[in-house]
């Protein structure tokens, strides 16, 4: 094995690279006798294009059926007879898979990802039934206004970047899609060159990349194409989406394009959201799973304390390239759409001409921090931002995250809501019930 380390001393961290491409972070964390593991390729719906949508989500399904040395329906015991869990998930940039248990199960947990790299099934039977089951997913969804809500306006926003396209596909895509494409998309991004393997807990770092090396050292490195997504075309007008349908319930979303990760915007933008819509962190995996400190948030005092909305949420994600930053309102009973619009743009551009006060961006600032902190909870936690953001942005940029919060001004909060949250640039969505006739 050939092994570049990196020590970072305060973290007990080490990052390393195997001969075949493989990227190796081991984080030591003595708090429990446990550890965690992740394996991170990236390839997300990001990366699909028109008659390929949704198929990274639907191989990261087959993933889980078996490979030539792991029956099936041995798998999810493997795991689980040494108390642990497993899980995986794709979005627009990545697909990751994850196993947290007791650290006397390093080695199979690596030998399971090492399996899911290079000898999964794909038996043409159990892609068919998947199929169904996705499409079944996908129904689902729209049968729920607010995430059908949410997947039309994202495809309205975007008119060139595949990010408009919803992780799980279009269902015209999910019925074309073969066996033979699930698999070459699988042999062809699947590779350890595409590849970033995270290990955290109590562990030591020179035993895991050693394992690590014994479970992948000998998996051929691949050749993955690079990552080329056609750039947006700037926004030059409001768009609008209206779904009307039966239910109960009317929903409103505004979409306006947010900066990457690497942005010198995104930061403020992030101190924005939490004094906006109340601070959610940055950990995909668990920050959008409870309900945000919302009880001093603009947007909450002036709509959901001023009765027009049950509910309001904000989301602004690190990505590679720019996408969304949605806020998302549930209308109160009795409550018109254009009532609740008109009082959410007026709170909007309040702090468009105004800016914010410098006790809401303090109280934003300090409830980020206290998230962030949060994030750090758990190995899995922890194994999650490591590899998140190893993947997403790139090395160093987690250890920035705190001091780059800390360093937003109000007079950077002013400017980017000025800028970013202007009319011209927004997506406006309604979902309207409609009386189901008896």
């Amino acid at each position: 094995m050939a092994v570049s380390g990196i020590t970072i001393p305060d973290r007990s961290t080490r990052v390393a690279r195997l001969d075949n491409g493989l990227k190796v972070v081991v984080q030591e964390v003595h708090t429990a006798p446990l550890v965690s593991v992740w394996s991170w390729y990236r390839i997300g719906s990001g990366d699909e294009r028109p008659g390929s949508t949704g198929v990274s989500h639907w191989v990261e399904h087959m993933n889980f059926k078996g490979t030539t040395n792991i029956p099936r329906e041995q798998m999810k015991g493997i795991v689980e007879r040494f108390g642990g869990t497993w899980n995986g998930y794709t979005w627009i940039d990545q697909t990751t898979f994850l196993e947290t248990a007791a650290r006397s199960a390093l080695d199979q947990m690596l030998f399971i990802e090492a399996e899911r790299m290079t000898n999964c099934l794909y038996d043409p039977d159990e892609c068919e039934s998947e199929r169904t089951v996705i499409i079944s997913e996908l129904q689902g969804g729209e049968n729920d206004p607010d995430q059908l809500l949410d997947t039309e306006v994202t495809a309205t926003a975007f008119r060139a970047h595949p990010y408009r396209h919803p992780t799980i596909g279009w269902l015209e895509d999910l019925r074309a899609i073969s066996r033979d494409e699930l698999y070459a998309h699988y042999r062809r991004y699947y590779v350890p060159d595409n590849a970033t393997l995270v290990v955290v807990g109590d562990v030591g770092a020179d035993d895991v990349l050693r394992a690590v090396d014994r479970q992948f050292g000998r998996i051929p490195p691949g050749d993955p194409p690079p990552r080329r997504r056609p750039p947006e075309p700037a926004q030059i007008g409001e768009r609008r989406v209206l779904i009307e349908r039966g239910g109960t319930t009317a929903y409103l979303r505004f979409a306006w394009h947010a900066p990457s990760a690497t942005d010198a915007d995104f930061f403020p933008m992030l101190v924005l959201d939490a004094a906006l819509t109340g601070a959610k962190g940055l950990n995909l995996w668990s920050s959008f799973r409870g309900a945000p400190p919302q009880r001093k948030a603009r947007l909450y005092t002036a709509l959901v304390e001023g009765g027009l909305a049950s509910m309001v949420s904000g989301a602004l994600v690190a990505t590679a390239e720019p996408f969304l930053y949605g806020i998302a309102l549930t209308a109160t009973e009795g409550v018109a759409l254009p009532s609740l619009e008109d009082a959410a743009r007026a709170a909007i551009e309040d702090v468009r001409h105004d800016g914010l006060r410098e006790d809401e961006v303090a109280r934003a600032k300090r409830q980020l921090r206290a998230r962030l902190v949060f994030e750090s909870d758990s190995v899995t936690n922890i194994a999650h931002q490591i590899g998140y953001f190893e993947t997403v942005v790139g090395p160093g940029f987690l250890d920035r995250v705190a001091a780059s919060v800390e360093a937003v001004t109000p007079e950077q909060v002013a400017d980017v809501a000025r800028r970013r949250l202007a009319r011209e640039s927004c997506t406006v969505g309604w979902f309207r019930p409609l009386e189901r006739r008896a």
